[in-house]
């Protein structure tokens, strides 16, 4: 995979963390407060980190050390916008995709989600604060909740990992990346669980608590034909990554004008065995 020798080894910037506290963190969601910002509950804190270019690593990236991967695969769909068409054709690439990376016997797509930040779309924006989907007890409930009891039941000694496949909807990115944390470099004591706040029910995610030996990476430029796995959750104990967290982040080399950022995160369950 190519990157421009211009693109710089690494930058400072500032990170949005969640200071550790006995009490637990909480967040009142955007569907339960109407707002386009979520409320949060918990001190937050600001950070400056280094996070370096992830391109010239490319190859020896695995979601099972780093937790994350980029790899140059296109898709067929020209309208990343049609749900019908990332429901009826690209869910079938991401799975194909999934099992080729992976070498997982199954997957299963639960939803999919786009973000932007530009006002006029209309959805979610980037995620600003470092976090990471799913949590030692949310990621077994997601699987119940897409499979149902019995299902879940029946395939409780398979190891299964949350992956979300994100792609550029145009590219290439100039405007909020994402960054990565090297989920070998993460001491699951900085993984505060937060609750979320819906009007029917509460959700749990892990917010990260600043500590300097977290190492942090991106892709500048990423393009339209290229995909980045992010593992959200492992139910394997072995040593292996768990948890990956990552936050959209302000690029200090950001063009002016630069276009704004949309993505498409399709999120997928990966049977192993």
């Amino acid at each position: 995979m190519q990157h421009s020798a211009d693109m710089p080894a690494s930058i400072t910037t500032t990170l949005t963390y969640l200071v550790k506290h006995d009490a637990k963190p909480y967040v009142h969601t955007e569907a339960l407060t109407g707002d386009s910002e979520p409320h949060y509950f918990a001190e937050q804190e600001e950070r400056d980190v280094t996070i370096y270019n992830g391109r010239p690593l490319v190859d020896s990236l695995s979601l099972d050390k780093q937790g994350f991967e980029l790899h140059r695969r296109d898709t067929v769909v020209e309208d990343l916008y049609d749900d019908t068409l990332v429901e009826s054709v690209y869910y079938a690439e991401v799975e194909a995709l999934i099992k080729e990376l992976t070498g997982a016997s199954r997957v299963v797509i639960f939803d999919h989600t786009r973000r932007s930040d530009a006002e006029q779309r209309g959805i979610r924006g980037p995620a600003s604060r470092v976090h990471n989907d799913y949590t030692e007890r949310s990621g077994p409930e997601r699987v119940r909740d897409v499979l149902g009891s019995e299902q879940a039941d029946a395939l409780a000694a398979m190891p299964v990992a949350q992956i979300n496949l994100w792609r550029p909807i145009n590219g290439p990115v100039k405007r909020s990346p994402l960054a990565l944390l090297d989920a070998s470099t993460l001491d699951s004591d900085d993984l505060l669980a937060t609750d979320l706040v819906y009007p029917d029910r509460i959700g749990e995610i892990y917010h990260l608590a600043y500590n300097p030996r977290q190492r942090w990476y991106y892709f500048p430029d990423m393009r339209r034909d290229e995909a980045l796995l992010i593992k959200g959750y492992d139910s394997r104990h072995d040593g292996r990554a768990r948890f990956t967290p990552h936050t959209a982040f302000q690029d200090p080399n950001t063009p002016p004008g630069a276009p704004p950022r949309e993505s498409i995160e399709v999120r997928t369950l990966a049977f192993f065995g």
